[in-house]
């Protein structure tokens, strides 16, 4: 066969590989989305008006007690939940909610506060990485449920958590690495061959003894990926504050201790170019912004601006960047919607003068020039994503609601998906 139409089979073979791996814009394949940024990408999304809530596609169950999020991939949903006696893994049918399969990853319900599931599951390339909320990281095979391999955090690197009430990060895969936060005395961070699990590097955080700012241990946040300074990095928000470690080997570059508080730091950091956003709530907590500039042959963190407590705090429903502002909810357990000049810090509307339209927390999803507000007592709240001002376009309360609506919503395929313990709902955004 002459080389040109080798090439040309070459390339259709290669075509055709990559499009069985991919993902499509509409899946959510990892927690707050592609991207880590809570924002989806759909358009022409229809959102009711008024108190009119979209129209139920389904609403079923067998998902388990937990706050889990879920992630869906090519027509089928993952999430996490305690089945009987442990905690399991579970897959579902994204377009009818009929559960495919159920695998447990832990042998006994773990014990701590608030007990059930917190981890969003995390596909690539046909595999689902998940943390227990005891404290391990499992791998499994996406299509089947079967267990291909899990590494224990206490047992593999002494793990340890600021307090007591659960592990609940969802694992970072970036190339051929999955990593996640066992808080452990030289492990603060490890990086694992997401084929095999076996060890890439451990991330030692000498810099940030346990001090007043906060405790040692891992945080509820999830890790995010930074180029700041132009130097490939891994940001979490750790028992001591928020921290940057060098995505090739693990090397700690920068800390920030002021961000933390002492009970649970919880709000993802956001990403925007050389500068990093992070927030906690409780007894400490604020806002910081920081800009990443190169020191010598590392990294340091200079603050542009830190917000006190009552100036702005997030308790865990995180916050969203579009277009240069900062959204999301103020206060722990009030949710104040609040809107932020990203660059200065100006509390632009919001903060605690303006109350939202349910009560609790809120977690914040952006799509199609909108802000879903998903407050603690199920209220979600449809706002338009502008500075200018507060408007609300409607807000409903979904079908079923218990204790606490702590799951963040989901838009995938045109359709709005709510966890709440071991029901699913599924809205229709486009009709």
């Amino acid at each position: 066969m002459p080389s040109r139409e080798l090439n040309c089979v070459k390339f259709l073979v290669l075509t055709l590989v990559l499009a069985g791996t991919s993902l499509h814009a509409a899946d959510w394949a990892q927690w707050h989305g592609a991207n880590r940024d809570s924002k989806s990408t759909e358009t022409g999304l229809k959102f009711p008006t008024g108190d009119q809530a979209p129209k139920l596609l389904y609403m079923t169950e067998g998902f388990g007690k937990g706050f889990a999020g879920v992630s869906i991939v090519k027509g089928k949903l993952y999430t996490v939940g305690n089945q009987g006696n442990g905690q399991a893994v579970v897959a579902a049918n994204a377009e009818t909610g009929k559960v495919l399969w159920k695998t447990l990853i832990t042998e006994l319900d773990p014990k701590h506060s608030h007990p059930g599931s917190r981890c969003t599951p995390t596909f690539n390339q046909g595999k689902l990485y998940v943390v227990a909320s005891s404290g391990k990281i499992v791998c499994l095979d996406a299509q089947s449920g079967s267990i291909v391999w899990e590494k224990d955090f206490v047992t593999e690197w002494k793990g340890k958590m600021m307090s007591g009430w659960g592990y609940s990060e969802s694992p970072l895969v970036d190339g051929d690495n999955v990593l996640c936060t066992p808080g452990g005395p030289d492990a603060m961070i490890v990086c694992l061959n997401k084929n095999t699990g076996k060890e890439v590097w451990r991330s030692d955080v000498p810099a940030l003894a346990e001090g007043e700012e906060g405790k040692n241990g891992a945080g509820y946040s999830s890790l995010v990926i930074s180029h700041g300074a132009g130097v490939k990095q891994y940001v979490q928000l750790i028992g001591t504050g928020a921290i940057g470690v060098r995505a090739s080997d693990g090397k700690y570059l920068w800390g920030y201790n002021q961000v933390a508080n002492k009970v649970a730091n919880i709000t993802t950091p956001v990403i925007d170019g050389d500068y990093v956003f992070s927030t906690s709530s409780y007894g400490g907590g604020g806002a910081v912004l920081l800009k990443l500039k190169k020191s010598g042959d590392g990294v340091a963190a200079e603050e542009v601006y830190w917000l006190e407590k009552r100036t702005f705090n997030n308790h865990h429903g995180g916050v969203v960047l579009v277009d240069g502002y900062i959204y999301g909810g103020h206060n722990q357990n009030q949710g104040f919607p609040t809107c932020i000049n990203a660059k200065t810090g100006e509390i632009v509307r919001g903060g605690n003068g303006l109350r939202g339209e349910g009560k609790g927390s809120a977690a914040v999803l952006y799509a199609d020039g909108k802000l879903i507000f998903r407050y603690e007592d199920g209220v979600v709240a449809i706002i338009e994503a502008t500075p200018k001002e507060y408007k609300v376009l409607g807000r409903f309360t979904p079908e079923f609601q218990q204790g606490k609506s702590w799951a963040h919503p989901v838009i995938s395929n045109g359709k709005l998906y709510l966890r709440e313990q071991d029901k699913m709902m599924c809205y229709d955004l486009k009709s």
